[in-house]
């Protein structure tokens, strides 16, 4: 569970990289970020901070936010139903994002993961302006460098209740003390 001085340092960090990043927001908009630490209780290192602008049963936009060196986890969005799973590019605004997807490992990677289970590492390296297209259930992880990064998301509907993390011990929704 994340402490509510952890929730509120690590959701004005993102408001930091926001204006950084000359990404304005509303006051609701800041109001709604959301900080998740995997239910690991180690956000600085495995956590991610997002805004979601629209998430509709056919499109999903979303702001991400990294602090240095953090870690989103390996995870897939998979097929529910007759929905084929989440097909999501990301566009790296601010820093240096490593995203790692199933293909060829890459034997010298620019960085390593957290603690924890991870299994793809084909390195794919986004800089300011860079993006890349995930297919649906496509596992992949993701971590900012010592700068921390912005990424724009833009999916097809997103169910993140249901991602697959490869660490079963991850919580995807976060628990925030009250």
């Amino acid at each position: 569970m994340i402490s509510k001085t952890v929730f509120e340092e690590a959701k004005n960090k993102a408001i930091d990289y926001f204006i950084k990043t000359n990404i304005v927001l509303t006051n609701e908009e800041k109001a709604n970020i959301e900080v998740a630490d995997f239910g690991l209780d180690d956000l600085w290192n495995t956590g991610l901070e997002i805004l979601t602008y629209v998430n509709t049963d056919r499109v999903c936009a979303k702001e991400l936010v990294l602090l240095p060196n953090q870690t989103c986890p390996e995870h897939r969005h998979p097929t529910i139903g007759d929905y084929p799973g989440k097909e999501e590019t990301f566009r790296c605004r601010f820093g240096t994002v490593y995203l790692y997807v199933d293909g060829p490992t890459t034997v010298q990677r620019a960085v390593e993961p957290p603690e924890g289970e991870y299994s793809v590492f084909h390195e794919i390296v986004l800089t300011k302006g860079q993006q890349y297209t995930l297919s649906p259930n496509t596992k992949h992880w993701f971590k900012a460098g010592p700068e921390g990064a912005v990424i724009s998301e833009f999916s097809t509907a997103s169910y993140d209740e249901c991602d697959i993390f490869t660490d079963s011990r991850i919580k995807r929704l976060p628990e925030v003390e009250r």
